[in-house]
C-alpha cells in the first residue's frame, strides 16, 4: 500500500491539471504555484500523525530564511556561535531571538498546522502581547502579493495549532514568521497526509541577496502584535526580497565587531537603525567607523543611514526632544563628512518621517505598534527601493 503521505507524489503533474479544471469557480481559486516534484520533501521523513490526517515536517527541511550564517550554536540563532567570544554579553542573548527568521514553503494542503517550542517560558512583555513576542505568522501569496492568512496564538512553551483550515484546492507559496523576542528551539509544519510539500522555487538571482536591518528593539521588533508586522517583515514582503533583521533590544550601537560581522553578509543594502540606542557623543565616535569597515569589504553595497525616531512626547517633554535632536545632528554631520570624504551609495532618512506626527504610533512613546511599524516601513521603502535601483 502506498504511504499515505506520499499519495500524489507520483501524480504531481496530474494534479496541477486537476486543481486548474474542477477547481475553477467564482469563489474557488485556480492553484497558484507548480510544485516542483524536485524539491518536495520526503514522506519518508515525516512524523506520521493517523488519528488526523496529519504528516509534520521539520521546518528545517524548508526554505529558511533571516539567517546570515549556517555556524550558529542553534539553528534558528541568528548570530555565528563564534561571535558569543566578540559581542557583547547582551546582544549575544538577544541573537538567541528568531525575529526576522521564516520560513517558505509550497504546499496543496487543505489545511496547515504547526508545532512549536520555544526556549523561554516568558511568553509577553507588559506592552508586547504573546502573539508577537512567541508566536508565529502565517501569510500567503495571493493574486501577486503576500496576504495574512493566520497567527499562531501561544499559551505555553510548546505549543500545537491548526493555522488554516478549509483551504480551497490549490497549491500555494507560504511564509511564515517565527517569534520575534523568544528563541525558537523546534518547529513542525503539518500538512494533510495526502498533500505535497515543497521548498518552493528559488529567487531569481537579481534578488536574491537580502537586505540587512541592523538596529535597536524597533529592529528587533518590539512591540508588534505578530511576527509579520516588524518594519523588516513589512519591507521584505513589499520588496519580495529576503531580508535579515539584527535588531538586538537596548544593544544596536554600533560596535566594532557587529561591523566586521554584518560585512561578512553579501546583502542587497544595509539598513543601519541604531541611534535609539545611542547618544550623540557614541554617534560621533562609531558611525563613521562603522561604515567604512562595511564598505572596505563591500565596496558597492547601499548603506542607509537612519536618524533617531522623534519621541512621542517630545512635543512638551524637553529632555525627549533634546535627546533625539542631538543625536540626529551627529549623525548628519558624520554623514555630510562621509560624503565629502568621498563614500559613495550612502543614503540617509530623517526620522521625523518615522512614526507621523499624531502620537498614535507608539505602545510607550518609543516601541511602535502595528500602526507604527507600517509607517517606518513607509518612510524607508522609497530611500531602500531608490538605494536598490
Amino acid at each position: 500500500m502506498m504511504h499515505a503521505c506520499a499519495r500524489n507524489m507520483a501524480v504531481t503533474g496530474c494534479l496541477m491539471v486537476a486543481v486548474g479544471l474542477i477547481g475553477c469557480t467564482a469563489t474557488t481559486p485556480v492553484a497558484t504555484v507548480q510544485i516542483d516534484a524536485s524539491r518536495q520533501l520526503s514522506p519518508a521523513n515525516a512524523r506520521q500523525d493517523a488519528d488526523n490526517g496529519v504528516c509534520w515536517y521539520d521546518a528545517r527541511e524548508l526554505l529558511v530564511e533571516g539567517k546570515g550564517w549556517t555556524d550558529t550554536e542553534t539553528f534558528y540563532d541568528r548570530l555565528p556561535g563564534r561571535a558569543k567570544e566578540t559581542v557583547t554579553e547582551t546582544v549575544w542573548t538577544r541573537s538567541r531571538h528568531a525575529s526576522g527568521v521564516c520560513v517558505r514553503f509550497a504546499t496543496d494542503s487543505r489545511s496547515i498546522r504547526a508545532n512549536w517550542t520555544v526556549t523561554s517560558p516568558s511568553l509577553a512583555m507588559e506592552h508586547m502581547p504573546a502573539s508577537g513576542m512567541s508566536g508565529l505568522d502565517l501569510y500567503v501569496r495571493h493574486n501577486g502579493r503576500w496576504r495574512w492568512l493566520a497567527t499562531g496564538m501561544p499559551t505555553q512553551q510548546s505549543n500545537q495549532a491548526i493555522l488554516a483550515k478549509d483551504l480551497p484546492p490549490g497549491s500555494r507559496e507560504y511564509v511564515l514568521y517565527l517569534p520575534l523576542y523568544n528563541g525558537t528551539e523546534s518547529l513542525e509544519i503539518g500538512v494533510d497526509a495526502d498533500a505535497l510539500l515543497a521548498k518552493p522555487a528559488p529567487r531569481p538571482a537579481n534578488r536574491a541577496k537580502p537586505v540587512v536591518f541592523y538596529g535597536t528593539s524597533i529592529t528587533h521588533g518590539g512591540c508588534a502584535s505578530r511576527p509579520g508586522m516588524s518594519y523588516p517583515a513589512i519591507l521584505g514582503r513589499w520588496l519580495d526580497l529576503p531580508v535579515i533583521a539584527l535588531g538586538f533590544s537596548g544593544s544596536g550601537k554600533m560596535e566594532p565587531a557587529m561591523a566586521d560581522l554584518l560585512a561578512e553578509i553579501d546583502a542587497a543594502a544595509y539598513v543601519l537603525d541604531c541611534l535609539p540606542n545611542m547618544q550623540a557623543d557614541m554617534v560621533t565616535e562609531r558611525v563613521e567607523p562603522f561604515v567604512h569597515k562595511l564598505r572596505a569589504v563591500r565596496p558597492a553595497c547601499p548603506i542607509i543611514l537612519v536618524e533617531n525616531i522623534t519621541y512621542q512626547n517630545s512635543f512638551l517633554v524637553a529632555h525627549t526632544y533634546s535627546r533625539s535632536t542631538r543625536s540626529n545632528q551627529a549623525l548628519d554631520a558624520a554623514y555630510q563628512r562621509m560624503k565629502k570624504a568621498g563614500v559613495e551609495r550612502l543614503y540617509y532618512l530623517p526620522g521625523d518621517r518615522l512614526l507621523g506626527d499624531d502620537g498614535e504610533a507608539t505602545v510607550d512613546g518609543t516601541h511602535p505598534t502595528d500602526l507604527g511599524f507600517l509607517r517606518i516601513a513607509q518612510a524607508i521603502e522609497p530611500v531602500l527601493r531608490s538605494a536598490l535601483d
